[in-house]
Parts: C-alpha cells; sequence; structure tokens
C-alpha cells in the first residue's frame, strides 16, 4: 500500500474570520478544503493562527480586571490557551460533521493543547513587536504600564497598544502525544496561535509573555512529523516580486537558494509575507524531498496537484 502524503497546514485569520458568528461560518468552508486534502489521499495535521481571536480574549479579561480590582490579571500564556480551546473547538466539530457527510466515519478528530517551549534569552524580549489588545488613552496606558508592567506603544496616531516579544519556537512540549495521534490515524489541530509560550525553568514550565509566530510554529511541527508538505495558507494564490508594482512577477515554483535571495532583495513585507517565506524556506531545507506550499486556502487541493501555488524545494 502506497504511504499516504503527510501534509500540516497552516491555517491563517482569513480561515477562521473574526468573530464568534465569522468563526463557526469560516471553519465549515475551512473544513471542506481540508477534507478535500483527505480525499486525495493526504494525512493532514492542522495548525493556526488566533490573532483576532487571542485580542478578543485579552481584552475581555482587560475588561474584568477593570470591573473587578480583586480580578488578577490573566496571563497572555493563559489567554492563548482559551484561543486554543476556543478555536480548536469549533473548527473541530466542522472537520467532523464534514468527514461524516463524506462518510468518512473512521476518522476521529482531535485539538490538542500545546505548549511550546521558547529561549528566555530570544532577542524578541528585549524588542516587544507585537500589538495585541484594545487601543488606550496615554493615561490608561500609563495605568496599565505601572499596574501590569505592560510595554505601551503609540500606534500611528490611534493610541496606544500594549507590545509584546514574538520569540522563536524551539520545542513544541506534546510533541509525543501530537505524534501517537497522527500515527493512529487521528486529524489533529494543534499549535494553535502558534502555540502556549512556555519556558524551562529545572522541571516547571513557565507561561511567557509573548505570542509566537504560527507559520514557524508550524514549521517546527511539520519537521518533528516529517511531514512531506507544509502549506502556509494566506490571502493570496502565489507569492509575488515587486508586489503590487507594474513589474509584479508571480512565483511558481522556486528553489530555496532562490528564496533566500529573494528575502535578501527585500521582496517581502515584514509582519506579512516575510515569515511565511522565511518558515517555508526553513521547512523546504531542512530535509531533501521536502516541500512548502504558500497559496489560498481554496487553492490548496490545486497546489498539492501542483497547478498553483508557489513551491519552494531544494
Amino acid at each position: 500500500m502506497e504511504k499516504k502524503k503527510r501534509i500540516v497546514i497552516a491555517l491563517g485569520g482569513n480561515a477562521l474570520g473574526n468573530t464568534l458568528p465569522e468563526q463557526m461560518a469560516a471553519v465549515k468552508i475551512t473544513s471542506k478544503a481540508i477534507v478535500d486534502l483527505i480525499e486525495e489521499g493526504c494525512e493532514v495535521v492542522v495548525a493556526h493562527g488566533n490573532g483576532p481571536q487571542v485580542g478578543m480574549i485579552n481584552n475581555a479579561m482587560s475588561a474584568l480586571c477593570r470591573e473587578d480590582p480583586n480580578q488578577p490579571n490573566t496571563p497572555l500564556s493563559v489567554c492563548v490557551a482559551m484561543s486554543q480551546a476556543y478555536i480548536g473547538y469549533d473548527l473541530q466539530n466542522a472537520l467532523r460533521e464534514e468527514l461524516v457527510n463524506r462518510n468518512m466515519r473512521n476518522i476521529p478528530v482531535t485539538t490538542m493543547i500545546t505548549q511550546i517551549r521558547v529561549d528566555e534569552n530570544d532577542p524578541a524580549f528585549s524588542n516587544p513587536s507585537k500589538p495585541i489588545g484594545h487601543f488606550m488613552t496615554e493615561e490608561q496606558a500609563k495605568e496599565a504600564s505601572e499596574k501590569y508592567g505592560y510595554l505601551m506603544k503609540e500606534d500611528a496616531g490611534r493610541g496606544y497598544r500594549r507590545m509584546v516579544a514574538s520569540p522563536k519556537p524551539q520545542e513544541i512540549i506534546e510533541i509525543e502525544a501530537i505524534r501517537s495521534l497522527v500515527d493512529s490515524g487521528q486529524l489533529v489541530i494543534a499549535c494553535g496561535g502558534g502555540g502556549i509560550p512556555v519556558t524551562l525553568n529545572g522541571n516547571h514550565l513557565k507561561g511567557a509573555s509573548a505570542v509566537i509566530d504560527k507559520d514557524f510554529a508550524s514549521e517546527l511541527l511539520a519537521e518533528e512529523l516529517n511531514a512531506d508538505l507544509l502549506i502556509i495558507l494566506t490571502a493570496v494564490e502565489k507569492i509575488a516580486l515587486n508586489y503590487g508594482r507594474p513589474d509584479e512577477i508571480w512565483l511558481n515554483d522556486i528553489t530555496a537558494k532562490e528564496a533566500r535571495q529573494y528575502i535578501n532583495e527585500g521582496h517581502f513585507a515584514p509582519g506579512s509575507m516575510l515569515p511565511k517565506v522565511e518558515a517555508a524556506l526553513k521547512f523546504a531545507e531542512s530535509r531533501k524531498g521536502r516541500t512548502a506550499l504558500i497559496t489560498l486556502l481554496e487553492k490548496a487541493k490545486e497546489g498539492i496537484l501542483g497547478s498553483t501555488g508557489t513551491h519552494i524545494q531544494q
């Protein structure tokens, strides 16, 4: 029997929506695309972002603190954990329903609450760059800074927001459990929101005030599971050189060497396409025969068949 192609698919915000009603609608569409890949004979593992969701949870927890002075502040790592369960709940149910609708009843769906170890000495902790939570006035920002030790920065005249670090993932704590579930034939949702960031103090895992980029977390997951393909979903069908300019060039199949050259030439925007290409490149270079694909959710099936998307390999 031919071995199934193992795929890790990294879902972005457009696959999950921004509000509870949007998410419930979006995951139904997302689940159809994922089950399409399973029907093509692929073994799929799902990772996802949590940008809007963790911000919403953080805002709700902050509002609770303001209403009740006795309520302790909720750590960001706990907000990430909440988002994993909240998104996993909707995504897991939508995937199960889509599988049953297609009479594929022998594939259990599981959400794994996932911790990811980061290095407490990661330079990102010295330069927090990710804005989260709601906008505040200068007075509110000063109070948050004094009360909770938050780093607050003014954001383009719209108010002040909390800035947090985005360290690189070093180790997936639950990887053996995830691997066992995947090897047993389950459809696993893991590393949600980039994983719950933790640091290791002796034998104790301590939550870190940070968010991990979901594309780098997905890349590490793909390596650890010995995946054949990493699919990073985004808002465009392919990546481009000179994006948005008259001399725009869409990329189909490129080598890892070419991808590195384009990164060095500054073709990809930081905080947008750059981390996706960097994560794709890292996976493609990790072992010969591995491929990374960047494309739209609705084009994922065509992408694995080679008819669209940007493919990166050695």
